[in-house]
């Protein structure tokens, strides 16, 4: 699902002109999001588990702001 959001912004993003920063800031963060969710798949504790999740949702915050700011 996260694979499928990143591709759908990175859409999106392809059609915006100008703004080439958030653009770009919006792409990492989205695509980041599932980054660190398969990244959680594989943590070495439970420490590194939550911390993984929370990182996921820091991003999912990052991309709100982006998305706010691009509209």
């Amino acid at each position: 699902m996260t694979v499928v959001f990143a591709l759908s912004v990175s859409d999106v993003c392809d059609e915006i002109k100008g703004c080439r920063v958030y653009v770009e800031q919006v792409i990492r963060s989205s695509s980041s999001i599932g980054a660190n969710l398969y990244e959680a798949k594989y943590a070495q504790s439970r420490a590194d588990f939550i911390n993984k999740l929370e990182i996921a949702l820091k991003e999912c915050f990052e991309t709100e702001y982006w998305l706010d700011l691009l509209h």
